[in-house]
C-alpha cells in the first residue's frame, strides 16, 4: 500500500506483534528516526558558537530525553516540571536553559537549589523575585560567586501577547539585575506554536539582533521556539537550510561573538511517533463509515491549543475502495474525532489504524478525561522494541485520593 512508506519501519507484522506484546492502544517511537531530524536540524545551523536544547514540553518521556542528551542537545524547560524530568535523564543544569512564566517563591527557589543557571523571564516582576531570592541564598546556602547565573529577557514581539518583557522596560531590567549584583545579558525570542512559515523567523532576524544590542551586557540571544511541523503532507515545512543560512550569517556579521541558543521542540520530536490502535466497531451513514476505535483525543494534543489533524492510514484492504471516514474515539465526548473525513478503505473490527506524527503534544497533553487510563509508549531501535512507559489502569484513577469509609 502506497501509504505504508508513511510509517518507517513500521510494517504489518511488527505492527501487529506490538500490539499483541503491549497492548492497545499504544504510542511507538522510532529513534533511528529521531536521531535522523536532530542531527538533520543540527547541520542546519553552521555559526560555530551555536548551543540546541530540546524544548522538552513537547515530549518528557526519559528515554526519548536521553537520546538528546547523547546527541550532544541540552534541555529547554518551560516548567520546573521540565527540569525536574531533564536532571532525571541525566542533563547537567548548566545545559538546561528555562524559560518560563509566573514562578512562584518556592519554585524559584527550587530552580535555583537544582543548580539551573540560565534563566529567561518574561516580567519585571519574576526578574525581581528572582534577584530576591538569588540574594536570599547567597546569604544563607552560600551558592557561590553572583556571576554564576545567566539572566534573559523573553522579547514580547506581539502586542496581544502575555508574554515577555517589551523594550521600554529594558533599563529597569537593568537596573534591578545591577542592584543584586547580576545583570542582564540574554534575550530570548519565542515567534509562537507551531510556525511553518521560515520567513517569518528570517525577516525578524536583523531587529532581534539590534533589540539585543540595547542591553549593556549582552551576551546570548535564544531564538525560537515555535517552529512547526508539516502534518498536512501538502502544507508549508519549515525549512531549517534557509533558516540557519540567514541566522548564521547574520549573527557571524556582529562585532562580538554571541552564543545562540536554538531550541527545537515539536519540529524535532513530532515525526518519530505513530499511535497504533484497533478497530472496536463500525457503522455507516449512508456513503459514510464511521469507525471506532479503543483510543480517545484525550490521548492527543487538544485541538483548540494544538490543532486537531493528524494523519491516519491502515494497512487493511489496501486494494479496495476508499471511503470518506470519520474514526471517533471510545468516549461519549461529543468532540472524540480521532480524524475527520480521512480517505480509509472499509474497515472490520479488529482491524488496525495508525495515527501519524504524534510525538509532540501527543502523550505530553493526554489526559485521564472521561477516566480512561493512558497508553504505554515503545521505543524502536535498530530493529528492537522496548518498553519505555507502562501501561496505566484503573488504579491510576485513585492516585493520591483519600477514600474514607
Amino acid at each position: 500500500m502506497e501509504k505504508l512508506q508513511a510509517i518507517p519501519n513500521l510494517e504489518l507484522n511488527l505492527a501487529q506483534e506490538l500490539l499483541e506484546i503491549y497492548g492497545s492502544p499504544l504510542y511507538v517511537y522510532n529513534g533511528d528516526i529521531l536521531r535522523q531530524t536532530i542531527l538533520h536540524i543540527t547541520k542546519a545551523i553552521n555559526y560555530p558558537h551555536t548551543r540546541f536544547h530540546f524544548a522538552s514540553v513537547t515530549n518528557g518521556n526519559i528515554a526519548l530525553l536521553k537520546i538528546f542528551k547523547n546527541a550532544g542537545w541540552g534541555l529547554h524547560a518551560n516548567t520546573p516540571g521540565d527540569i525536574y524530568l531533564g536532571l532525571n535523564a541525566g542533563f547537567h543544569p548548566r545545559d538546561i536553559v528555562y524559560s518560563g512564566s509566573n514562578l512562584n517563591r518556592e519554585e524559584m527557589s527550587q530552580v535555583l537549589d537544582w543548580g539551573v543557571t540560565t534563566l529567561n523571564l518574561d516580567s519585571i516582576s519574576q526578574l525581581r523575585l528572582l534577584c530576591e531570592v538569588f540574594l536570599s541564598h547567597a546569604e544563607t546556602q552560600r551558592r557561590g560567586e553572583k556571576e554564576e547565573l545567566l539572566i534573559g529577557l523573553r522579547l514580547n514581539v506581539l502586542e496581544d501577547s502575555r508574554i515577555g518583557v517589551r523594550t521600554e522596560e529594558f533599563s529597569q531590567a537593568v537596573a534591578i539585575t545591577n542592584a543584586a549584583g547580576l545583570k542582564v545579558s540574554g534575550l530570548h525570542f519565542y515567534r509562537g506554536t507551531g510556525t511553518n512559515a521560515t520567513d517569518a523567523f528570517t525577516v525578524v532576524i536583523d531587529n532581534i539582533l539590534e533589540t539585543a544590542k540595547k542591553l549593556p551586557d549582552w551576551q546570548y540571544l535564544d531564538f525560537g521556539g515555535g517552529f512547526g511541523y508539516p502534518y498536512h503532507r501538502q502544507g508549508a515545512a519549515f525549512n531549517w537550510e534557509i533558516f540557519g543560512d540567514e541566522l548564521s550569517r547574520r549573527i557571524g556579521n556582529l562585532d562580538e561573538n554571541i552564543n545562540l541558543i536554538i531550541e527545537p521542540g515539536r519540529a524535532a520530536i513530532a515525526g518519530c511517533a505513530t499511535m497504533l490502535a484497533k478497530v472496536v466497531s463500525v457503522k455507516w451513514q449512508g456513503e459514510k463509515q464511521i469507525i471506532g476505535v479503543d483510543s480517545t483525543i484525550a490521548n492527543l494534543s487538544v485541538p483548540s491549543v494544538h490543532g486537531g489533524y493528524r494523519e491516519i492510514v491502515t494497512w487493511e484492504n489496501s486494494t479496495s475502495e476508499i471511503y470518506i471516514t470519520d474514526v471517533c474515539g471510545n468516549t461519549t465526548y461529543s468532540r472524540d474525532y480521532l480524524g475527520k473525513n480521512c480517505q480509509l478503505p472499509a474497515l472490520e473490527i479488529g482491524d488496525m489504524i495508525a495515527i501519524l506524527d504524534v510525538g509532540a503534544y501527543g502523550y505530553a497533553m493526554s489526559s485521564h478525561f472521561l477516566h480512561r487510563p493512558k497508553p504505554a509508549e515503545v521505543l524502536l531501535e535498530n530493529s528492537t522494541h522496548r518498553l519505555i512507559r507502562k501501561r496505566e489502569d484503573y488504579s491510576i484513577l485513585l492516585t493520591n485520593q483519600i477514600i474514607t469509609p
